[in-house]
């Protein structure tokens, strides 16, 4: 029997052996063929606006650590903008079709998609648009159209903005586990939910400035494009003017109703087919890759984009999260590199870990010495992420952009409620009066609170005098506008927290021509450091490897595991926070 068990278990360990060696090849042989590739474009196309994932600043360029092999991605705004500003000059793309997706990047990212379409249509090309669904976003970016159609039996929702917040005090005390608070800043709200069962005047002041903010540009730029009055849009939004396709048409926020196979019938006129003919499409992604390969290089001077995007942590960071060790090497590659005149560094962050923020800080500080470095704020760049911007030397912000949210706080669970139920006594043995830190099975500890708050309210001053010299600004000003509040990129704008309202190409365009570059090439930082094992754990994306949060996103459903996320980034949070102060899902 041992000689059977011992036999058996050599084939099973052979097998798997030979199924990992399998696999290996066929991950290697996907993303090599992938590379290979070749997109075509067809005489007589329309470049489709229409997302099937989510939109990253940046889709990143990767580097394997174990083989040698490098690949790019281009489903980043970055690609998308660059594919509609060279859509506008190919002779053949003959105008853009918005196809409603139910798009999931930001507010800000969604207008510069809509400037750069905006913009699109002084070639002369044609830009119409079709929704089954019209979500709030995604009429938003939809209006800029010529025209805009809906489906007869469609929706177009259209009725003002909310944020929710979940308040978690009950659960805490009904389950034993519980979040100590440490803060500064009475805006500072993101551990709020934990404190109370209700929302405080000074977050619901907060919250409801910033959502009137953002649909203020919302309405302004859809009244500029549909020619309503942003007053009556108002109107229509208190009394769900578009509850029904009929009310949509009659109240001018769409040019006509149409099924798929009528609105397609328009763009063959508009494109000379007949009827019985295909209509060449070309997805933006797909569109984007072709593009990013074809654009030739103008001149050799170039200017230098870094995009710091996700949460800020510690280490080496990824195209997920932001981490000190890979916004190093970009920095030091583009300050070192001769033809890079200027640096654009593109966050979009909620912030997260106080000590990389700093760091990270430092080091753009050494980098400006060297060349110019000029800041451009995505959906996000507030708490950490503004930390940051502040070493450049100007900063652009779009209209929505979330910005601001000066301050810092702590989170620590505390388990002490929970074991007394259990029946659970913790003992500690000491050197010293302080040697425990901090125990979660032990109550209030008024000594670590103490130091903790200390730490917090020097990092808070220390970044009260980085803004401050940042922005030029007294600092007890700075502390006035600070508190953690968060602010828009406009009303950011009106308290001298950013110098210029624009997008992404805004802060290239003014990097080279504030350095008298007229003709150049971008370069996009960083270089992501990957490995077959992240492969294998889905990091790519590839279709037949699922990670275990993609099978979480199934079993549960999107909303509850964002939920259970937001959960978990707070109770693993180390370190002193600068970040966000709540989570920011505007609906």
């Amino acid at each position: 029997m041992k000689f059977l068990r011992n036999l058996l278990a050599a084939i099973l360990g052979t097998l798997i052996a030979l199924g990992i060696i399998i696999m290996f090849f066929v991950v290697i042989a996907a993303v090599a063929g992938s590379g290979e590739e070749q997109i075509t474009v067809k005489n007589n196309s329309v470049l489709e606006i229409a997302f099937n994932e989510p939109l990253k600043d940046y889709g990143g360029k990767y580097e394997f650590t174990d083989i040698d092999y490098k690949f790019e991605e281009y489903n980043g705004l970055n690609n998308v903008l660059l594919a509609i500003n060279k859509a506008a000059s190919d002779d053949k793309i003959k105008g853009i079709s918005i196809h409603n997706s139910f798009i999931t990047t930001g507010a800000a990212n969604t207008r510069t998609i809509r400037e750069a379409i905006k913009k699109f249509k002084e070639s002369g090309k044609f830009v119409y648009a079709y929704g089954d669904i019209y979500l709030q976003k995604d009429y938003y970016l939809a209006s800029v159209a010529d025209s805009v159609f809906l489906n007869p039996t469609g929706n177009l929702d259209f009725r003002g903005l909310s944020s929710e917040v979940l308040y978690l005090k009950d659960l805490q005390e009904n389950s034993g586990i519980k979040m100590e608070v440490i803060r500064h800043g009475k805006y500072k709200s993101a551990v709020e939910p934990y404190l109370n069962n209700e929302m405080s005047e000074a977050n619901r002041e907060q919250i409801s400035e910033l959502l009137e903010s953002v649909w203020g540009t919302y309405l302004n730029d859809i009244s500029n494009s549909r020619n309503i009055e942003a007053s009556q849009l108002d109107v229509f939004a208190d009394e769900l003017a578009t509850r029904t396709p009929e009310l949509a048409l009659q109240n001018k926020f769409v040019d006509g109703l149409r099924y798929i196979d009528q609105y397609n019938g328009l763009l063959r006129n508009e494109m000379n087919l007949q009827n019985k003919d295909e209509i060449n499409k070309i997805n933006i992604l797909d569109y984007a890759e072709y593009a990013s390969k074809k654009v030739r290089t103008a001149g050799k001077d170039k200017i230098a984009v870094i995009y710091a995007q996700g949460e800020i942590g510690y280490g080496k960071g990824n195209d997920n999260y932001i981490g000190q060790e890979t916004i190093f090497k970009s920095l030091k590659a583009a300050r070192e590199d001769d033809k890079v005149k200027a640096i654009v560094m593109r966050i979009n962050s909620p912030g997260g870990m106080a000590l990389t923020s700093d760091i990270i800080w430092r080091e753009i500080q050494v980098t400006k010495k060297v060349k110019p470095v000029i800041v451009s704020m995505g959906n996000l760049a507030a708490s950490g992420g503004y930390y940051m911007a502040v070493a450049g030397d100007k900063i652009f912000a779009e209209p929505s952009t979330i910005t601001g949210s000066i301050g810092v706080f702590a989170t620590i669970p505390n388990v002490s409620k929970l074991a007394d139920k259990w029946g659970i006594n913790a003992e500690q043995v000491n050197t010293n009066k302080n040697s425990t830190t901090y125990s979660l099975f032990e109550s209030d500890n008024e000594s670590f609170k103490s130091y903790a708050k200390e730490g917090i309210e020097d990092f808070y001053q220390t970044f009260l005098k980085r803004v401050a010299e940042g922005r030029k600004m007294e600092v007890a000003a700075v502390d006035s506008v600070a508190q953690g509040r968060v602010w828009t990129g406009i009303q950011a704008k009106e308290r001298g927290l950013v110098d210029e309202i624009g997008g992404l190409e805004d802060a290239i365009s003014y990097a080279a021509e504030s350095n008298n570059v007229s003709e150049y090439s971008v370069k996009n930082f960083p270089v992501y450091e990957t490995s077959i094992e992240e492969l294998l754990q889905g990091f790519s994306g590839l279709g037949f490897v699922k990670s275990k949060e993609e099978l979480l996103k199934e079993e549960l459903g999107e909303e509850i595991y964002n939920i259970i996320q937001q959960m978990k980034t707070m109770t693993n949070q180390k370190g002193l926070q600068a970040r966000m102060p709540f989570e920011m899902n505007i609906k």
